[in-house]
């Protein structure tokens, strides 16, 4: 059964319309749509409490707009948000539903998969993890009888990416006396620098993989538990270990109480897993509390996507803005620039959950697609971005739409700083959409002689026309971050529904992990390199030749 619908975007009539509008889209300006529509501002904004999405500064008139949403209803989107939110199997590929609303739904809610209502399940997990972290501030002491003051999350991708842009985003909110660490890279300084300032007695650590054998997260593993065990004994180990898997056999055999596992479900994908037990770390670092103010801004997100119209729907709007420019106007990337130095890792986070669900070259009928799908996202906190790739945006010869994100309101107390902040940000908007005409530089160099302003005037030009989003939020808050991360969410969903790919697997991670597996023996010296192609085997002969370990 196809649980989702099969369509050609680029054969729809509004794709046909899109394509005729470019011309028109390209032969303006935004300063000029700005003057030929008094009421463009009103026209591209929406607004939910506390949150206002401008767009009026895009490549878009009514016209475009129109054709966008055409766009929509003529793939069946509705159809698609309903599969979705019904915990139909729309990850076809690996037979799993995609039902990580379920993990931040009310526990009065039913939302079924497989006939069987998933919430109280949802809602037992949250409750086993409030409780061991209340008794983090109790009952639970390491084998010397001190306290908990260091924790230690040891995953990768979706059980790492998530949790550290979280908490570090939610720093004002951290509870005292604890600090939280996060190891992934199997790239051994990672986890020798973050041990280096740890001590056995005081730090538990969290093991968060899924199936316990993604193998950086239990190489890691396997090397905490070793440094642990330079003075702990095996028996202690069940003190300062627990995990967050669906594999309890093998967390037994590590030697964590089965009682210290942490559960959750094989419809819940790694970069959507934040809101399940994989945020176990993040609750330890802001408190249940926090993190169930986190659950209420994904939640809240999650029932406006699911039923407002799509010309006020946040993230649908946000997703055709994305596919205008990547399969219409040429743009290959995009940038999200939070300017909030606690949103420094949103970028990274995004870049997962966006590049990793729509980077398909094959659509949901298992033919090549002949039009670009995902966009290369990256991006930075502000203001330190505007002194490292800023240059660019401005003055390079990509078009490259950006996502500015500000808050309204400081989560400290240094009112002026923010005001410079966020001046900041509204500056490089405006100056993206404006830019600097020839006739303006060259009065800014009126006092120089007229050879000096030959030469110098083509490099002080700036084109303008650079397209921005802003979202504004009244204050970081648990609540807003959620909603912030929700939204990104099912923006990625709608594009990758109207692309007609499956956005929810990710075979593309697995080749490259295959080739290691077979690559480390030769690496140890067990096996000879000799099948692989010639620079590889190259390759490994010259590491050999160099390696002292």
């Amino acid at each position: 059964m196809n649980h989702l619908k099969r369509h050609n975007p680029s054969q729809l009539p509004a794709w046909k319309a899109l394509q005729d509008q470019v011309g028109r889209i390209n032969e303006n300006t935004l300063t000029g749509m700005f003057k030929a529509d008094p009421d463009r501002v009103n026209r591209f904004t929406a607004d939910l409490p506390e949150l206002h999405l401008d767009y009026s500064k895009n490549l878009i008139d009514a016209e475009v707009m129109q054709s966008l949403l055409d766009l929509a209803v003529q793939t069946e989107l509705g159809h698609g948000i309903e599969q979705l939110f019904s915990g139909a199997m729309i990850n076809e590929t690996e037979e799993r539903a995609v039902y990580h609303m379920a993990l931040r739904a009310p526990k009065d809610a039913v939302m079924e998969v497989d006939g069987e209502n998933v919430v109280p399940a949802v809602h037992s997990v949250l409750e086993k993890m409030e409780t061991f972290v209340h008794s983090l501030d109790s009952d639970w002491k390491g084998f010397s009888g001190k306290k908990i003051t260091d924790i230690v999350n040891i995953g990768i991708g979706g059980s790492d990416l998530g949790p550290v842009m979280v908490v570090e985003a939610l720093k004002p909110y951290q509870v005292s006396g604890r600090r939280v660490h996060f190891v992934s890279n199997i790239d051994g300084s990672h986890i020798s620098q973050t041990l280096a300032e740890l001590d056995q007695e005081t730090t538990l650590f969290i093991i968060a993989s899924k199936t316990f054998t993604t193998i950086e997260t239990m190489t890691n593993a396997h090397t905490a538990r070793k440094w642990f065990r330079e003075k702990g004994s095996e028996s202690d180990v069940r003190k300062h270990f627990v995990a967050v898997s669906t594999n309890i056999e093998a967390v037994e055999k590590f030697g964590i109480d089965s009682r210290n596992a942490f559960e959750f479900w094989d419809w819940v994908g790694g970069r959507y897993s934040l809101s399940s037990a994989i945020g176990l770390s993040i609750m330890v670092a802001v408190g249940p509390r926090h993190f169930r103010d986190l659950l209420s801004g994904m939640h809240a997100i999650d029932q406006h996507f699911q039923t407002s119209e799509f010309e006020n729907n946040l993230p649908v709007i946000l997703a055709l803005l994305g596919i205008w420019y990547t399969n219409f106007l040429g743009a290959q990337t995009e940038a999200v620039l939070p300017y909030d130095q606690n949103l420094q890792f949103l970028a990274t986070y995004l870049q997962q959950a966006s590049m990793e669900s729509n980077g398909k070259m094959v659509d949901r009928s298992g033919k090549r697609v002949h039009y670009d799908t995902g966009a290369i996202l990256w991006g930075g906190a502000g203001t330190n971005s505007q002194h490292s790739f800023f240059q660019l945006l401005h003055q390079g010869t990509h078009l490259i739409p950006c996502d500015f994100i500000i808050a309204a309101n400081p989560t400290h107390t240094l009112g002026h700083h923010h005001d410079l902040l966020v001046a900041n940000a509204l500056a490089q908007c405006e100056a993206l959409m404006q830019g600097k005409p020839e006739k303006q530089v060259r009065d800014e160099l009126a006092a120089m002689p007229p050879e000096k302003i030959e030469q110098l005037t083509p490099f002080k030009v700036f084109s303008g026309n650079r397209p921005s989003t802003m979202i504004m939020i009244s204050k970081l808050t648990p609540f807003n971050l959620g909603r912030l991360i929700a939204l990104y969410e099912h923006k990625i969903f709608v594009q990758g529904y109207i692309w007609n790919i499956f956005s929810f697997d990710q075979f593309g991670v697995e080749l490259g992990k295959q080739l290691a597996k077979a690559i480390e023996p030769e690496i140890k010296g067990d096996v000879k390199p000799e099948k692989h192609d010639a620079s590889t085997n190259n390759l490994l002969l010259k590491f050999k030749s160099w390696k002292r370990y």
